[in-house]
């Protein structure tokens, strides 16, 4: 379905543009239907970057991204209509995405009149509320209110609602929980995967690893702006193999661990305050077990049998 091949990213940054910041550097992966892939590095690794090229925010350097076949970076209007209809975003903050002089239910208005001109108010208020009650909101809450009447999870259900009514096929997620609370995290997740039992891809963009391990088939960890370690969510969280990997295993508190014999289980040996080796020089990502690709430097090691 979408496929990124050597994609990169450089800003120009400074006065007048004159120095060049490399967010990107040579991604390559692909994400199926009914799929969840999470995407996990620090803030400024990249991963935002990388979903807002997917979704034409941001232009690609180099490399290229395919949806179904089609460069999307060569996509006409009529072409981009039709892209947008089959691959939304939902964003971390819920409330940027809102104007707050009008009421959250415009995004649905705006919906209609780019992609159903055409239906009746009838089955559009039909279809609507069948979006709604996909999230889990009743249309009496949430409707005809303001975003400040409305709470984060709620104005994220909202959106998600809004992406649902054009039956798209790819959703790219960024960091759509980290701004609530634990209960109404679980409540988004959970309906995550439901939405992919129901064939929706999705790629979930996180820094929160816990996160990547309950939702995602597959994980790929991001380290200044490259893929340093990507498999299926398994293979890379029960054998990491990257040294970056392991210290960010390394960094999550344990109940049934000290620090210590943790660093020990996972073979760092510097700690959560420490720094990864550098491998930034070694791009390759090499097949270490069925599956399990690890961009192989000189500290990275085998996978353990």
């Amino acid at each position: 379905m979408l496929e990124l091949d050597s994609v990169s990213k450089v800003y120009k940054v400074g006065t007048f543009g004159g120095r060049s910041l490399q967010a990107v550097r040579d991604v390559s992966f692909d994400l199926r239907t009914g799929e969840i892939v999470s995407l996990i590095g620090e803030s400024g690794s990249g991963k935002s970057t990388i979903g807002r090229m997917i979704l034409r925010l941001d232009h690609v350097t180099s490399g290229s991204i395919t949806f179904d076949g089609a460069d999307i970076a060569g996509l006409g209007h009529s072409a981009t209509k039709a892209y947008y209809g089959a691959v939304q975003g939902v964003f971390q903050d819920p409330f940027s995405s809102y104007n707050p002089v009008f009421k959250a239910d415009r995004v649905f208005a705006m919906i209609r009149s780019a992609y159903f001109p055409g239906v009746g108010s009838d089955e559009w208020r039909d279809k609507l509320y069948a979006s709604l009650a996909s999230v889990g909101l009743s249309p009496d809450e949430v409707l005809n209110r303001y975003p400040h009447q409305l709470s984060g999870g709620q104005l994220q259900r909202l959106l998600i609602a809004r992406a649902l009514l054009l039956d798209i096929r790819l959703l790219v997620a960024d960091e759509i929980i980290s701004m609530l609370d634990a209960s109404t995290r679980i409540d988004v997740l959970n309906l995550l995967g439901e939405l992919k039992e129901r064939g929706l891809g999705i790629l979930f963009i996180t820094h929160d690893l816990s996160l990547g391990n309950y939702i995602s088939d597959r994980t790929m960890i991001l380290r200044r702006g490259r893929i340093v370690e990507t498999g299926s969510t398994a293979s890379v969280f029960g054998n990491p193999v990257h040294p970056y990997t392991r210290m960010l295993l390394a960094s999550v508190p344990q109940t049934h661990h000290r620090w210590g014999e943790l660093d020990e289980v996972l073979g760092v040996g510097n700690g959560a305050g420490g720094e990864a080796p550098e491998t930034i020089a070694d791009t390759r990502l090499v097949e270490v077990e069925h599956g399990h690709f690890v961009a192989l430097g000189s500290d990275a090691e085998p996978p353990v049998p």
